[in-house]
């Protein structure tokens, strides 16, 4: 998959440990709604706000976490992060046992493991960063695209096969279990860590809780990716819902149908992964970077003209692998951009800050396609959120940043944050 490139025996066992919570996650890809659904009986509005409330109010609670892992060594916080999510889903099958779950046990977890997500993340590409060398981050960064994608494949037609045995509950047990896992893989990979510089951290300052979003908006390309990822994510992850609604519905494909129409395209990713290396080296990183960023928002709009049958089946498969792959390539240049253009002694506030603008964002645009879904047609509402896609290319950077010099956005070796797992259904960049 990387061409035989080795970056050391660390970096393989952060890649298992990623690896694993990745297939975990993906078993149990929706399980929280189906135990909400099948074992509490909630209605649609429970369901909405497990998935969208608990992301955003997950993401207020990540606002203080970015500043407080910049100055500690991240190694150990990682393990906590898989740790926190370990317990916090153990806690499902445990309250289910004993007869006494409920949905506010639910919407918590969702919090807890959206905001330890967040973290996790903010911690990886800080880590990463100072585990390898510049010219060995991209390589990373594919690897774990490939990864992601790869579990997107096989992780919910198993999970689907265990819940249709089992029941959703022990998918959320497996997930638990793939936290753990990871957190020994990361413990396993030992090693020195360089101390932060600020070690008093204990006590956060009230300009700690902002310095992320600072540099995102005084940096002149850094600005404009946030707010076109930002925009690209909310708008393709809305339309999710309504494009359940419309095949499931309405045009009556089966549910086997609707897993499929997105499982097969998901191979798109992992092509897009293995071209983002040598794009970048044929036509440099900016041009990858703004062309796969603009190509990837053309395919969204095709899903309006989406009808009944075998045909209709074809063309979701045929929007879905163009985008995926395009967002294959796009995700880990952008990643590796970020880290590129953040100092090291504020990644892990830089990445926190874009995931949670980001996921606020999504949360955001979610209710408000829900709504427009019900007045308008889930229909109209989708070819609405295709056509303001057309317009995200706008937001990408239009020129190489002044004090670029050999890297950044020339043509240079570019590097990942970590840990991103994107998915147009679910959360990413």
């Amino acid at each position: 998959m990387s061409g035989g490139h080795r970056l050391g025996r660390r970096f393989g066992w952060l890649w298992a440990a990623y690896g694993t919570s990745a297939l975990g996650t993906w078993l149990a890809f929706g399980a929280l709604p189906l135990i909400a659904i099948q074992v509490l009986h909630s209605g649609p509005a429970e369901v909405a706000a497990l998935s969208s409330a608990g992301a955003a109010v997950g993401a207020v609670v990540a606002v203080p976490l970015g500043p407080w892992v910049e100055f500690r060594r991240k190694r150990p916080v990682l393990i906590a992060m898989d740790l926190v999510r370990c317990a916090a889903l153990l806690t499902v099958p445990v309250a289910f046992a004993l007869g006494v779950l409920t949905f506010v046990q639910l919407l918590l977890v969702s919090v807890v493991v959206a905001a330890a997500d967040i973290t996790f993340r903010a911690a990886s590409g800080a880590y990463l960063k100072t585990l390898l060398p510049a010219g060995d981050l991209l390589v990373a960064n594919a690897r774990f695209e490939s990864t992601a994608w790869t579990t997107t494949i096989i992780g919910p037609p198993l999970g689907g096969a265990a819940i249709a045995f089992l029941g959703p509950v022990a998918t959320v047990v497996a997930d638990a279990v793939s936290y753990l896992l990871s957190a020994l893989g990361i413990r396993a990979m030992g090693g020195p860590e360089p101390v932060p510089e600020r070690r008093e951290a204990a006590r956060l300052r009230a300009g700690d809780l902002l310095d992320g979003w600072r540099h995102l908006l005084a940096d002149a390309t850094l600005r404009p990716l946030l707010f076109n990822t930002a925009l690209f994510n909310g708008l393709v992850m809305a339309s999710g819902p309504l494009l359940a609604v419309l095949m499931l519905g309405r045009l009556g494909f089966a549910p086997w149908q609707y897993g499929l129409a997105f499982a097969v395209p998901s191979i798109g990713g992992l092509l897009g992964s293995r071209l983002a290396r040598p794009l970048v080296a044929r036509f440099g990183q900016r041009e990858v970077l703004v062309g796969a960023g603009a190509l990837r928002a053309l395919w969204p709009v095709g899903l309006a003209f989406l009808g009944p049958g075998t045909g209709g089946l074809l063309l979701v498969m045929g929007v879905e692998f163009g985008l995926i792959l395009c967002c294959g390539v796009f995700n880990p240049v952008c990643a590796t951009y970020r880290l590129e253009r953040t100092p090291a002694d504020r990644v892990a506030r830089t990445l926190s800050a874009w995931a949670v603008t980001t996921k606020a964002g999504t949360a955001l645009l979610t209710a408000v396609w829900g709504v427009l879904g019900a007045l308008l047609g889930p229909r109209t509402a989708i070819g609405l959120a295709g056509v303001l896609l057309l317009a995200t290319p706008l937001l990408l950077p239009r020129r190489a940043a002044a004090h670029d010099t050999g890297h950044g956005l020339g043509r240079s070796t570019v590097g990942p944050d970590g840990a991103a797992l994107i998915h147009h259904r679910q959360t990413g960049q």
